[in-house]
């Protein structure tokens, strides 16, 4: 029997990375959707083919052949349908981030009994990931020592949640969990030291631009800056002592089955590019869950690992507050 899933929230991003994907899964299918708006509910169901249409969310809930949610409403959300969700015994997948803050996680984290909890990060567990901890493992090109990330965006619809401090939104809640999830899989996230600055001069006082820095003893760093109104780009550099190694364009297959390349340039002027055969996110990523959600390996989305880049998320979006209130004074 294929695992039963109910979508909170009658979305985009839900259509992109649960029902599309889902098509082409013999151990995945959508049983319902409910929204905020009924209507918006209806059409997402007839547009997609979803059998059941529930009222409200809490009604999607108490559906006995729902087996698991997702759940993709707007940021500030995440933390109280997670745990309404699993109070109903359905195990959870959340877009990301999991929730806002390290006090939120605690409250999942306290869940109890067999629910499992994942936050949904669709760059987890590609195989770019593999080859970049072989690279640091084997030292072909001496030690790694800095991870550099940019992710910019056009300015987007105005008015969103994405405007709104109190729903969640700003530019580095949107980009850390993509950020400081390539950095955990290549390097780890322990002993990390994090900052961060932004001017929280976006509207209603959200971060339209934001710059955060890890740090390791033995100097090892990691980067991110992120903003809103520039054209789009999303690249990740790993600075190595002999190479630098530069994967561009990394979101792109959030669209479809897109290949993706690591562009190597050695310090003696050689150049190599490793491919990866065409793959969709979406698709692995509910391969993975379904494969997880059955009692498989963890892969990267699994609330352990959640839980440690909230926690990093958390130390740099409120050192970044810090430092923002210091200077106005």
């Amino acid at each position: 029997m294929p695992l039963e899933i109910g979508l909170i929230g009658a979305t985009a991003i839900a259509e992109r990375a649960v029902v599309r994907p889902s098509a082409g899964s013999e151990g995945i299918s959508v049983r319902a959707v409910a929204a905020s708006d009924p209507r918006r509910a209806e059409e997402f169901a007839a547009r997609n083919g979803i059998p059941l249409v529930h009222g409200t969310y809490d009604d999607l809930l108490a559906d006995p052949g729902v087996d698991a949610v997702y759940i993709s409403l707007h940021n500030s959300a995440h933390h109280p349908w997670i745990l309404r969700a699993a109070k109903a015994g359905k195990h959870v997948v959340v877009e990301k981030p999991l929730c806002l803050d390290t006090d939120e996680l605690a409250e999942i984290q306290a869940v109890g009994g067999d629910v499992r909890v994942a936050e949904a990060v669709p760059t987890a567990g590609h195989p770019w990931q593999a080859a970049l901890r072989e690279m640091i493992a084997d030292r072909r090109y001496g030690d790694l020592r800095a991870v550099d990330t940019e992710l910019t965006f056009g300015a987007g619809k105005p008015g969103g949640y994405r405007d709104h401090p109190e729903l969640g939104g700003g530019i580095f809640y949107d980009t850390a969990s993509y950020w400081l999830q390539a950095v955990q899989a290549t390097v780890g996230l322990t002993g990390a030291a994090g900052t961060g600055e932004s001017a929280f001069d976006g509207p209603n006082g959200v971060d339209r631009s934001f710059r955060a820095g890890l740090s390791w003893e033995g100097g090892r760093t990691a980067n991110l800056r992120c903003q809103v109104g520039e054209p789009h780009v999303a690249t990740h550099e790993f600075a190595f002592d002999l190479a630098t190694v530069t994967l561009r364009n990394f979101l792109l297959p959030v669209r479809g089955a897109v290949p993706v390349n690591l562009v190597v340039r050695r310090a003696d002027g050689a150049r190599e590019v490793i491919g990866f055969p065409a793959g969709s996110y979406y698709a692995e990523q509910l391969k993975a869950i379904g494969s997880w959600l059955a009692g498989g390996p963890p892969w990267g989305g699994e609330l352990t690992a959640a839980a440690e880049r909230i926690a990093v998320m958390t130390a740099v979006r409120r050192n970044a507050r810090r430092r923002g209130l210091q200077e106005a004074r």
